[in-house]
């Protein structure tokens, strides 16, 4: 591979006309705009991206950022990579490229953030795992950077984001247990201050009083999103009193069905006999015993829908994308399993 200066030497040709021929432009002559760009392509010519932002005044580059460490990822990720797969559908149609911002988990999200900012490589970004007060919002706002969140938050600026419906969650995993004849429902919520927490522990309060259902703080299970925090999940139920135990559960992450059920095997409490479990699809869970009745959503259409949100905030894709401020709450498909068909004793 060789840049253009190596290529004007070849050709022994200004570094100007094989810009302009490289470029299109009209003032070369066509027999030697044939000759360098059959030169650049036998040669393996790659053009300078730093040169071309400098003078474009943008880099083509749209930043995803996320926390990483085994406490978030678990044994690997089944979320961000279906998503990735859909932004990147929309921005091929730019010529865009998405590059994963890993923020560590021993890291503060907002110091990552700001020093991604000082460098500039990316035009526009993508936020995930909102807090309920999250500084990142507030900070790419007062810098003028494009941005979408995925998940909402109490910090408003007036950006786009969209959501899954946690509230919907909810409301028809305790609707559905309650119809079974369920009272002692237990809920998994993040042990940090990610707002998804507290928009569904309310929504699961106000349904459980809607029900006549006196509202048990001990059946919150707070712990980590992954495989492992679904095990210490299914541990604490097993030691748990009889008279205390839930009858069903619901969970809203796609990590902790599987360890989960683990858990529950090993305590010899089998999903769907001895306790309901409602969960989230995940590529994981198709081979889970009974099957898991579960939440499903197109990962890779919430993909496509971060980045038309995106586009639509930024003055050279607007135009195309006229669809204002995004802020949508998506719905979720709910899958009917057996892993739920235990009744309460």
């Amino acid at each position: 591979m060789i840049g253009i200066k190596r290529l004007a030497e070849h050709l022994n040709v200004s570094i100007g006309t094989v810009s302009r021929a490289l470029n299109g432009k009209p003032d070369v002559n066509e027999a030697t705009r044939k000759r360098i760009l059959e030169a650049a392509a036998e040669l393996g010519y790659v053009p300078n991206q730093a040169g071309r932002a400098l003078r474009k005044g943008s880099t083509g580059v749209v930043g995803f950022m996320m926390q990483t460490g085994s406490q978030i990822t678990g044994e690997g990720d089944v979320f961000f990579m279906s998503v990735f797969d859909g932004v990147q559908t929309v921005f091929a149609r730019h010529q865009l490229d998405l590059v994963a911002l890993l923020c560590s988990s021993e890291e503060d999200p907002h110091a990552y953030l700001q020093r991604v900012v000082a460098r500039g490589f990316a035009d526009a970004l993508i936020i995930s795992a909102t807090k309920r007060h999250d500084h990142r919002i507030d900070y790419l706002a007062g810098h003028g950077i494009p941005f979408v969140a995925l998940g909402r938050s109490l910090t408003d600026a007036g950006q786009p984001w969209l959501d899954l419906d946690f509230e919907g969650m909810a409301e028809t995993g305790v609707n559905r247990l309650v119809a079974k004849g369920h009272r002692r429902i237990g809920v998994f919520a993040p042990i940090d201050d990610t707002n998804l927490g507290f928009v569904f522990v309310d929504s699961y309060r106000k349904t459980l009083e809607r029900h006549g259902v006196a509202f048990d703080p001990d059946l919150v299970f707070r712990t980590h999103p992954n495989e492992r925090g679904g095990h210490q999940i299914a541990r604490a139920i097993a030691a748990m009193p009889d008279d205390r135990r839930p009858t069903g559960f619901v969970l809203i992450n796609e990590k902790l069905s599987v360890g989960l059920y683990g858990g529950l095997h090993e305590a010899g409490l089998i999903p769907g006999r001895d306790i309901a479990v409602i969960g989230r699809d995940s590529p994981h869970a198709h081979y889970l015993t009974p099957k898991l009745t579960c939440f499903r959503l197109s990962l890779r259409a919430l993909g496509i829908s971060l980045a038309e949100a995106l586009l639509a905030t930024m003055p050279a894709y607007a135009g195309q994308y006229p669809l204002g401020v995004v802020r949508k709450v998506l719905p979720m498909e709910l899958v009917e399993g057996d892993s739920d068909n235990a009744l309460p004793l």
